[in-house]
């Protein structure tokens, strides 16, 4: 089981003399979920705990005075490159962005990743970095000598996304064993969803698909929840899943991943979360989105108590805190 919620936390007086803890993961690269087993999880939720407690008591510490974060995204971010320069700016940190205008920087004379990642790693202590190619992560962390944070790569996985996620049905519903998981939209291309189920097979838990038949979760990702054994089903209709789901994990469909934008027109407004729908869930269930959103969740549903999408957002920023402060040694 994770550590329980409102387990004991450090003294911040003392958190930024915290710098010879050895925590296993000092110098580690982010880049999948399955890095993480159930006992990684608990101790970074415990650091993300404690970097909430901290945040909330004095705002910032200068445990990481002196590092200096590369955010290198060669796709458009907001709330995942911002979420990683608050966590570096608030833990005392510096932060090269590069966030914007990768098209004007030396990439556009035919520099490659590799290259350009090697040159970076000659101003900082780790690099954060999201590419539209599956597998540039890993690619990249080959050729790094700093630690590589995977923030997204194409429709691949978004390692710090999920941990964020898992994070949020944990502090949202105490738990996340036993709970009935339903995830709905985009499931082909959507990597929150990707990274989000292979993190839950560490659980006891039931999952639901719901996504038009061209959008349905690839084939390799159900093979592995098959073989670990979990009870999960498929279906086209929100309807099917509304009254049984603990958590309903939405998502919008990924207009960019699409070669055929008469398919996206198609399927672009097949979901939407109203409140009339969500009259028919359970009053302690958990509606969560890795946002942007496109209209696939009401505006009406937002002052519903069990819209957790914008308290996820912040939690993304505990989170990254706690894997910053781990990889950079000071957690």
């Amino acid at each position: 089981m994770i550590d329980e919620k409102h387990q004991p936390l450090f003294n911040y007086d003392e958190l930024r003399e915290k710098t010879t803890y050895s925590n296993g993961m000092t110098g580690m690269d982010i880049l999948s979920v399955l890095q993480f087993d159930r006992q990684m999880l608990r101790y970074i939720f415990g650091r993300a705990r404690e970097m909430r407690e901290m945040v909330q008591r004095v705002g910032e510490v200068d445990l990481l005075k002196g590092n200096v974060l590369t955010c290198l995204f060669y796709e458009p971010s907001t709330r995942t490159s911002s979420s990683f320069i608050a966590a570096m700016e608030r833990l005392g940190g510096a932060v090269i962005p590069i966030t914007q205008g990768v098209q004007f920087s030396s990439v556009s004379k035919g520099e490659t990743l590799a290259d350009t990642v090697r040159t970076l790693e000659q101003y900082s202590d780790a690099i954060v970095l999201r590419h539209p190619q599956i597998g540039a992560a890993k690619s990249a962390a080959a050729y790094a000598s700093v630690p590589i944070i995977n923030a997204g790569d194409g429709a691949g996985e978004h390692p710090t996304q999920a941990l964020l996620d898992l994070f949020t049905i944990r502090e949202e519903l105490g738990h996340v064993d036993g709970l009935r998981v339903a995830m709905v939209g985009d499931l082909r291309n959507g990597r929150t969803v990707h990274s989000l189920t292979k993190l839950l097979l560490h659980f006891d838990i039931s999952l639901r698909f719901v996504s038009p038949e061209i959008l349905r979760l690839p084939l390799s990702i159900m093979n592995q929840v098959i073989d670990a054994g979990v009870d999960v089903r498929e279906t086209h209709d929100v309807a099917d899943v509304i009254e049984n789901a603990d958590v309903l994990y939405v998502t919008r469909v990924q207009k960019e991943r699409f070669a055929d934008l008469a398919q996206y027109e198609e399927v672009k407004d097949q979901y939407a979360i109203t409140s009339e729908l969500m009259a028919r869930a359970k009053e302690d269930m958990v509606i969560m989105h890795p946002l942007p959103r496109v209209g696939e969740i009401h505006y009406s549903v937002d002052d519903d108590p069990r819209a957790a999408y914008f308290r996820q957002v912040q939690n993304g920023m505990y989170i990254r805190m706690a894997l910053l402060a781990a990889v950079l040694g000071r957690a």
